[in-house]
């Protein structure tokens, strides 16, 4: 197992926790995260659009001209494709594009991500995070006291409100607690900070 500092919310070091290395420090797998990650932004799409076809476009009924004799091109519609308020070709209608992937796959490829932020340095863990009082001035000196200079994920015991609600208006600074961890969320970080208490109940889950 490897161990790490953790540090109070003024920055001082007040011991040390070892990693479990079965959750962080496998060796990451980059399909399977790549895979969760896709699946992740499916899920997210709305599948609204939508567009008319030929058959859906109002007017048209009429043929333009006769058949032969005319020097034009046949046209049996002016709601055909190639005509100025026509309809689309293969018209986009809405639909679901989200899908379900395997737990095992979920589970993996959030290890792997884990296994990465700790493996670069970039997991800061925390004795205990707390806020008295809803203040983004104050998380945002917690930040820089553990030297936390780009975009993060906050990772909670449980929901904290005071401490979403203070972290909130910081551009790129995530709350969630342990039991919501997102992998998107966690690659698209530069770090991850741990509660050590949200810590315990990761390993506790993913162990």
């Amino acid at each position: 197992m490897s161990t790490m500092k953790v540090l109070s919310m003024a920055g001082a070091e007040v011991g040390t926790v070892e990693l479990n290395d079965a959750i962080f420090g496998i060796e990451p797998n980059e399909a399977v995260v790549h895979e969760v990650v896709k699946n992740h932004l499916a899920n997210c799409r709305q599948g609204t659009q939508s567009a008319l076809t030929r058959a859906e476009v109002s007017g048209g009924g009429k043929k333009p001209w006769r058949q032969k004799g005319t020097g034009h091109a046949r046209q049996g519609s002016t709601r055909a494709p190639q005509w100025t308020h026509g309809g689309v070709v293969f018209a986009p209608k809405p639909r679901d594009y989200s899908y379900v992937l395997n737990k095992k796959v979920k589970r993996l490829a959030l290890k792997s991500v884990l296994s990465a932020k700790a493996a670069e340095g970039r997991l800061v863990v925390i004795d205990s995070i707390q806020m008295e009082e809803i203040k983004t001035a104050v998380f945002r000196k917690f930040l820089d006291a553990v030297k936390v200079d780009g975009k993060a994920v906050v990772v909670t015991p449980a929901v904290d409100q005071t401490v979403v609600k203070s972290a909130r208006n910081i551009p790129g600074v995530l709350t969630t607690p342990a039991a919501q961890l997102s992998v998107y969320d966690i690659i698209n970080a530069r770090y991850l900070v741990v509660d050590q208490a949200a810590l315990a109940k990761i390993e506790e889950v993913y162990a």
